[in-house]
């Protein structure tokens, strides 16, 4: 178990960003101006050209599965940390049960973290129909958040490979068969899959998610392609034990375990790759106040592990593909958004042009051409949107929320303590409407359900 930077020297730290970034959007306007124009549209240009190669070389990606391989001989742990899940831990179940891989070599591990609901005694029912099912409890006030409970149960494990679910997931029963191939002959230590959103067509909001996390593969993609960093995005993240446990197990001061174990794998030089198909289905947050809590999260993890880890990404145990990979996409999410903010109301006070503009320029293309890259890529799962003209605007008017997020949650940081909770994402009935992983031919994205899918689906109340 990792213990990260106390709460309060994050916050210093916070406070310091904070003051460089509001330093670096305001001071141009009162210097002179000329200078800076020049350097600030030659970087511009320069970080742009870079991350638009990302997308290209992630477009370009070619899956191929691995050749046929042995009969599997790898033990596999799938662990899933759930708390007030009776909605969505049913379907789950059923869904890991029916993966085509030998019973002796998978276990399923549900760790009911404090839940208050049904969710209890639906396991108890589970356990009794499926008996590779192992349910492990903790108190609500346990503490340590899903990084704690991950701990708790990764000294009981004993397979080779640990498969990292949300309680929302979903996927095809061929699954392991193909992850697992692919993730031992590529030597990886971690494999993300892409992350496909089963709700697309609910809302605006649920089909801009779609988009977004079609972009995030392709740039995850891209970057690996050209010797950068790929991160963990929690649901669908396939990890070799042992190299879980080189990194110290999960990180139980962070309010993102995936995107902190990331760091720390890359500093244990224990490469991570990305899989485009089969796709981990999950659920898109339907509401804006939903999605507005879960992005909060998201940036704040995202951003502890800037301040936890930052000297050791610029040390010598990182190359310099590496490290200039890391600080394109740092400057892209994190800095800008604040400089931007900072950039425009200094523009208004002093009745001046902003400065900044041809970044924001180079996050607007970055976005676009990954999306339509992302959109247009055959795709097993859901069907992504049509990368239309109507879905790009409402693509980029999606992403501009992180222009209100970092900022906001920065600001946070710098000022406010922290109590690490777990502000879990709360899931629904994903079977209102037939777009569910498990119903699709994988090869051709038609609907296939069969009078047995069925009459699951209607037991664990949705509707076909």
């Amino acid at each position: 178990m990792v213990g990260g930077s106390p709460n309060d020297h994050r916050r210093g730290k916070a406070a310091l960003y904070l003051l460089l970034c509001l330093l670096l959007g305001g001071l141009p306007h009162w210097l002179p101006q000329g200078t800076w124009r020049w350097v600030l549209s030659l970087s511009a240009g320069l970080i742009g050209a870079y991350a638009l190669r990302t997308v290209g070389l992630g477009a370009k990606a070619v899956q191929t599965d691995p050749p046929s391989q042995q009969p599997p001989t790898a033990g596999v742990d799938v662990v899933v940390a759930a708390r007030d899940e009776e909605a969505v831990i049913g379907r789950l179940v059923e869904r890991l049960t029916a993966l085509r891989w030998p019973q002796s070599l998978l276990r399923i591990w549900i760790i009911d973290d404090g839940s208050e609901d049904r969710t209890a005694e639906r396991l108890v029912e589970l356990q009794q129909r499926h008996p590779q099912l192992q349910v492990v409890r903790r108190s609500r006030q346990a503490g340590g958040g899903k990084s704690a409970a991950l701990n708790e149960v990764l000294q009981r494990l004993q397979g080779r490979w640990m498969l990292v679910l949300d309680a929302d997931a979903d996927m095809g029963p061929d699954l392991l068969e193909r992850l697992i191939p692919y993730a031992e002959a590529g030597g990886w230590a971690a494999v993300q899959l892409r992350k496909a959103e089963v709700n697309s067509d609910q809302n605006w909001l649920t089909r801009a998610q779609a988009m977004e996390m079609a972009f995030d593969a392709v740039v995850q993609e891209g970057r690996l392609a050209q010797g950068g960093v790929v991160e963990l995005r929690g649901n669908g993240q396939l990890l070799r034990r042992d190299a879980v446990q080189t990194a110290g197990g999960f990180n139980e001061a962070t309010i993102t375990d995936d995107l902190d174990l990331s760091f720390r794998l890359l500093l244990a030089g224990l490469p991570i790759g990305v899989l485009w198909n089969p796709p981990i289905c999950e659920e898109a947050v339907p509401t804006l106040p939903a999605l507005w809590r879960q992005r909060q999260r998201w940036a704040e993890g995202g951003l502890q592990r800037y301040l936890d880890y930052g000297p050791q990404l610029l040390s010598n145990r990182l190359n310099g593909t590496q490290k200039l990979d890391l600080i394109v996409y740092f400057l892209l999410q994190y800095v800008l958004p604040i400089v931007a903010i900072v950039d425009g109301a200094a523009a208004v006070l002093t009745a001046s042009r902003p400065f900044f503009w041809p970044f924001s320029l180079v996050a607007v293309a970055l976005t676009l051409s990954g999306m339509v890259a992302g959109c247009r890529r055959t795709s097993e799962g859901p069907a992504l949107p049509p990368a239309s003209p109507g879905n790009l605007v409402l693509g980029i008017i999606h992403m501009l929320h992180w222009f209100v997020v970092i900022p906001w949650v920065t600001l946070k940081m710098a000022l406010l303590p922290k109590k690490l909770v777990w502000a879990k994402t709360a899931h629904g009935e994903l079977m209102s409407s037939p777009t569910n992983c498990s119903e699709y031919d994988l090869a051709t994205q038609v609907l296939n359900c069969t009078p047995e899918d069925e009459r699951i689906i209607a037991s664990e109340g949705g509707g076909v």
